[in-house]
């Protein structure tokens, strides 16, 4: 399945930015809309769990509104630096202030009322990702931009899985430990937090220098926006890609969410933990290693394939592999060997989540500019975080209200321990207390939805339409009309130059 065509080729230095800034907008949100921003708030400053699953349904109606909104300006932009440039050079510096800000606040609310901190949350979170949304839908429909074929935009995502080391590997070392970073070093960690939002703000400011994006399709004319959900709807193709991707961002939201209390009730050198093979803290780096392996040996598959076999199929590999692996975990996971498959059988899914489903949703895109002739990344883009984000959400608030009304977690259970650095007694969450039963049914609540939806979508990627060889010589035929389209829209602007 070899893609033949004359497109420009992307440039490496294009690559590397736009990846670099992909990793930097994908750090920011892991923490402000993942497992630490919650932790804190439920953990560290008490709220309780049921307002904290408010504040996530919340937060995820609002995205209903927030996204597809900014996708259907987006498209309409009108700028010399292109439709999505402008929303990424000039958001970033408020991006990383509003993220500075938002972790320290909300560390002085420490014993102030429920009420508070119920709005503490909201408010950072809705705040934050006013902005986030803006850039990295922005960043995420670059390559798409860029380049048609999948071949051509290859590069770009390779790039971006060499920065998800970063990306992924710093929230999980950080989110394993957010129990000792917070309680030991509340005054410390607002300060980290602030300074990786300027740093990863200036990096995706720095970056809009070194890619722009094709000029034609600021002159083509956009579907209303009723019209163009209705377009999207129509799209078959489309359809699947959003239950895949779904699903994949809410395994990515609760893998990340498991990690502190799984550390901190097996890693702990326990004699049950022992019991069932579990090595104390070298487990953890264990676990990440199968991760890291899964994740290595996924990449170079898929790379390899990807041309041979189809990105279909392949996407029907990582959802067997990862679905039967969580399976595997959300029953068996409290056996450290158990645990390790399943850590690398999550490793393979991650590494298709990167790899192929940005490809994936760049091949529905192109679907829909073959069907209706124009190019819609926006509304693409905002469709799909409506659909996706709620579902980091929903991951971040189902795992503490299972842990604690299915299998009894009890945050109240304290004991005293000193702090390293400044010597001094802190009250702690004690997970080593925990029973039996929460300790085991851990696992149920981290990997058993999970792995369910994974094989569900396993049975929905069969319904996909965008294979083989039709679609091939269609891919073909639409880098070839971009082609033509960009050459006729520079010999415009020549002739008004001239």
């Amino acid at each position: 399945m070899v893609e033949k065509t004359s497109e420009k080729k992307v440039k490496t230095s294009s690559a590397l930015w736009l990846g670099a800034a992909n990793a930097s907008t994908g750090l920011l949100v892991a923490f402000a809309e993942g497992a630490a921003f919650q932790y804190l708030f439920v953990n560290k400053l008490g709220l309780d769990v049921k307002l904290n699953v408010i504040v996530w349904l919340l937060f995820g109606i609002w995205n209903a509104i927030n996204d597809p909104l900014y996708g259907f300006i987006s498209d309409r932009t009108k700028s010399k630096l292109g439709r999505r440039i402008p929303w990424i050079r000039y958001g970033a510096p408020l991006m990383a202030i509003v993220y500075a800000l938002m972790w320290l606040p909300s560390l002085q609310g420490a014993g102030v009322s429920q009420g508070l901190l119920f709005c503490q949350e909201l408010l950072g979170l809705f705040l934050y990702d006013i902005l986030y949304t803006a850039i990295a839908s922005a960043i995420y429909v670059m390559p798409y931009e860029m380049a048609v074929t999948n071949k051509a935009r290859n590069k770009i995502f390779l790039f971006n899985i060499l920065f998800s080391l970063i990306n992924f590997g710093a929230p999980m070392v950080l989110n394993s430990q957010l129990d000792k970073l917070i309680e030991y070093h509340s005054d410390i960690f607002p300060l980290i937090m602030a300074l990786m939002g300027i740093v990863c703000g200036a990096i995706v400011f720095a970056s809009t220098f070194f890619y722009k994006e094709n000029g034609y399709t600021k002159t083509e004319k956009q579907p209303k926006f009723l019209d163009g959900l209705k377009m999207c709807v129509k799209n078959k193709a489309f359809l699947v890609f959003e239950v895949i991707s779904w699903t994949v961002i809410f395994a990515q939201s609760a893998l990340m969410v498991g990690l502190t209390y799984v550390s901190s009730m097996w890693a702990d050198g326990s004699s049950i933990a022992a019991s069932k093979g579990w090595i104390g803290g070298s487990s953890i780096l264990i676990l990440y290693l199968a991760l890291a392996l899964g994740l290595l040996i996924g990449v170079i598959f898929f790379a390899s394939f990807r041309e041979k076999i189809g990105l279909k199929i392949e996407m029907l590999i990582l959802c067997g592999v990862m679905g039967s692996g969580c399976i595997l975990g959300s029953f068996l996971g409290q056996y450290f060997y158990a645990c390790v498959i399943t850590f690398f059988c999550c490793g393979i899914g991650l590494a298709g989540g990167l790899y192929l489903i940005p490809m994936m949703n760049g091949d529905v895109i192109d679907k829909d500019e073959i069907d209706n002739n124009a190019r819609r990344e926006g509304v693409y883009a905002g469709i799909n975080s409506l659909i996706t984000k709620p579902a980091g959400s929903i991951a971040n608030a189902l795992f503490p209200l299972m842990l604690t009304g299915l299998f009894g977690f009890d945050k109240t259970i304290k004991k005293i321990e000193i702090d390293s650095i400044t010597n001094k007694e802190i009250e702690v969450i004690d997970y080593a207390a925990q029973t039996l039963q929460t300790k085991e049914g851990l696992f149920i609540c981290w990997f058993l939805i999970t792995g369910i939806l994974l094989l569900i979508c396993f049975i929905v990627m069969w319904l996909y339409p965008l294979h083989g060889k039709k679609w091939n010589q269609d891919k073909e035929q639409l880098a070839k009309k971009h082609e033509e389209k960009e050459k006729e829209y520079e010999r415009e602007i020549l002739n008004e130059v001239n």
